[in-house]
């Protein structure tokens, strides 16, 4: 027995042998090779990139966030990313969202009043809530043209603009985009403050909700100062993605903090495609608010609205207002203050 295990195991390692002994040219064919391209290449190897391009820290003499890293690959992921889908269907939203409001404007047209204005008007905004309306609908509009510019300008205008033009407006796009942003906070901030309590959902919008705010049938659909579609609006557009474009685009306009390319290259990312969400969003709402519905505008131009608008588009917070302050005034248009 003992002399049939003792003659197994020497054929075990005759075999072994055999099967080793043609891999030993090889490898010392390859341990040759790099030799060889050491000597008269120097660095130029695959060993020596693949160690390069691991994203592994090594020596240097300048001091800082990433200093010790060559090659960081994923700055190539950032640039597929940005130019490949966020460019891609990040436009195609954007302008699918402008043939689908235009389409909507040419078979509905504006949303009109039932009936006629009465010349009493009901005061709707003051001055402050004015003002940080439009400090955040100017300074947004700066932003997304800037943004715009300089996301698909190099496609679009470089070929119309050619060169030196473009190096201009995109200098001075980046430069309006950088400024401008963190007035964009400000703004932002001073207006979810003072909208906020009259942005909170209510039972009510579930009938806005059923009858799709009476956009298709021209229904009136009662709501208080704000309707369920502002609403969403005022959280998802101006707390959720303002406040993630505003924080990303600090990380991006201060990379003093040492932040590293990483964090940048994603904060970029967020940056981007939050952006077009937003701006994509942002043209239902001017559109609404400009020529989509009969005098949707002038509450934000003067801070007063008719009688008849306020009945028709926000008919709860109509009865409160009157309650508040009978709107009494003749035909003459004088303002009548009612606040809620």
């Amino acid at each position: 027995m003992t002399d049939h295990f003792s003659w197994l195991v020497r054929l075990l390692c005759c075999i072994g042998a055999l099967l080793v002994l043609p891999i030993q040219p090889t490898l010392a064919a390859g341990a040759a090779d790099q030799a060889n391209s050491q000597q008269f290449q120097p660095l130029n190897n695959a060993p020596v990139w693949r160690e390069v391009r691991s994203g592994d820290a090594h020596y240097t003499t300048v001091k800082g966030v990433e200093t010790g890293v060559l090659i960081q690959s994923g700055g190539q992921t950032w640039r597929a990313l940005r130019n490949g889908p966020v460019m891609l269907y990040g436009g195609i939203a954007f302008c699918a969202m402008l043939i689908l409001l235009a389409v909507f404007f040419k078979l509905r047209g504006p949303i009109m009043l039932s009936g006629a204005k009465t010349g009493r008007l009901i005061h709707r905004f003051n001055t402050l809530e004015r003002a940080s309306h439009w400090a955040m609908a100017i300074s947004f509009c700066v932003l997304a043209v800037s943004g715009l510019v300089m996301l698909f300008g190099k496609h679009v205008l470089l070929p119309v603009f050619g060169y030196s033009l473009f190096a201009t407006v995109a200098v001075v796009c980046k430069n309006a985009h950088n400024f401008i942003g963190p007035l964009f906070i400000l703004s932002v901030a001073v207006f979810i403050v003072l909208f906020i309590k009259d942005n909170i959902w209510q039972s009510i919008d579930a009938l806005w909700i059923r009858k799709a705010g009476g956009l298709l049938t021209g229904e009136h659909v009662p709501s208080h100062r704000f309707n369920f579609g502002e609403k969403t609006w005022f959280w998802l557009g101006v707390v959720g993605l303002s406040t993630i474009v505003g924080v990303s685009g600090l990380v991006l306009n201060f990379p003093n903090f040492e932040q590293g390319r990483w964090v940048m290259q994603t904060a970029n990312i967020v940056h981007l495609i939050g952006s077009l969400v937003v701006m994509t969003l942002s043209l239902a709402h001017i559109y609404i608010g400009s020529i989509g519905m009969e005098s949707a505008l002038d509450g934000m131009k003067t801070g007063y609205v008719d009688e008849t608008w306020a009945r028709e588009h926000h008919e709860l917070w109509y009865d409160e207002a009157i309650k508040t302050q009978p709107a009494t005034q003749s035909a003459a248009g004088m303002p009548v203050t009612a606040r809620v």
